[in-house]
């Protein structure tokens, strides 16, 4: 039984799969990547299309699509996007989405960490069940060390108690969905993007499968702890307020604390007749206020940042060019 057998039928015109690589100076990866993909998508039913992003790159990406274009079987097309500059991964990703018209839609690292045969085990678990979305969870992060893992770990213990909504810790980008995924993605307007967020905030049945992400292919990932903190900090500004209730929260306490203190203070002086002292106490405890300030204008500014950037209404990501290998035949 094909895989898009229940998809339309008119398969010289519509494409049943779209799969979406966004790239970053991973030229040679892409260069190993896609005779492998070409080679699993050749014996599929239906056309198919690669969706290659270049995220600003400055390496030879176009030389290595424009080299694999004429290469492709009959029944794939495949595209390159390339940005004017580098905006990211989310917005790579999104652009990705906006620019696919496959039936089915899959997202994976160009890196060959994501095995091509977890890739076909996603697709068969999407045609052998009601599931809108299956994604990819790997089993085990042995290369991660103990203070990412513990990072990890705070953060999506974290935006698990401030959803209403599952948020899997170790499912990543790579998964497949059906086309009513894809449109209610597209729906949403934000521009400070946090995608594994955003997979599970548009609901729909969700399967996960395990895998083991396979070794970086050339280079090294540019996704460093800085990338990962500031992905952090979008998450939990466009996901949770629990941050500015907890300043409240705070805010309370000290001022109780305050309040019984001065009672305190009066009740010693009037009654006991004693001389208020302790100018260090007073000392460390207008600094402790100061700091508690600060910190709380810190979060609050963090959201004002956030707004910012969404008034401004500015694009998500601005395309230089696009290139299609059947326009170029």
């Amino acid at each position: 039984m094909p895989i898009f057998d229940n998809m339309i039928s008119e398969q010289d015109q519509i494409i049943q799969l779209s799969i979406i690589l966004p790239a970053y100076n991973d030229a040679q990866n892409v260069n190993i990547i896609l005779p492998n993909l070409y080679s699993f998508l050749q014996s599929k039913e239906g056309q198919c299309e690669i969706i290659l992003v270049d995220d600003g790159s400055k390496d030879n990406l176009y030389e290595v699509y424009a080299q694999h274009s004429v290469l492709a079987p009959q029944n794939v097309t495949l595209n390159l996007i390339q940005f004017s500059r580098n905006f990211g991964k989310e917005a790579a990703l999104s652009a990705g989405l906006q620019e696919a018209k496959g039936q089915l839609v899959a997202l994976m690292d160009s890196d060959g960490q994501h095995p091509i045969a977890v890739l076909d085990e996603m697709l068969q678990v999407l045609h052998r069940t009601d599931a809108d979305m299956v994604a990819a969870v790997q089993a085990t992060r042995a290369h991660e060390s103990l203070v990412l893992k513990l990072y990890k770990h705070l953060f999506y213990r974290f935006m698990q108690d401030s959803q209403r909504y599952q948020l899997e810790p170790h499912a990543g980008d790579f998964r497949v969905m059906k086309r009513k995924v894809v449109n209610a993605l597209l729906n949403l307007p934000e521009r400070q993007r946090f995608m594994k967020g955003l997979y599970s905030w548009v609901g729909f049945k969700t399967l996960y499968i395990p895998f083991q992400a396979e070794q970086r292919l050339e280079g090294t990932s540019s996704f460093n702890f800085s990338h990962l903190f500031e992905l952090a900090l979008i998450a939990v500004t466009s996901f949770s307020v629990k941050p500015l209730r907890w300043i409240s929260r705070m805010g309370f306490l000290v001022s109780i604390i305050a309040i019984l203190y001065g009672i305190f203070i009066i009740i010693d002086t009037l009654c006991f007749g004693r001389d208020l002292k302790g100018w260090p106490t007073l000392a460390v405890g207008i600094m402790f206020s100061a700091g508690l300030q600060l910190i709380c204008l810190g979060v609050i500014g963090e959201y004002i940042g956030r707004i910012y950037d969404e008034v401004k209404q500015r694009p998500l990501y601005i395309v230089d060019k696009k290139w299609n290998s059947k326009s170029q035949q």
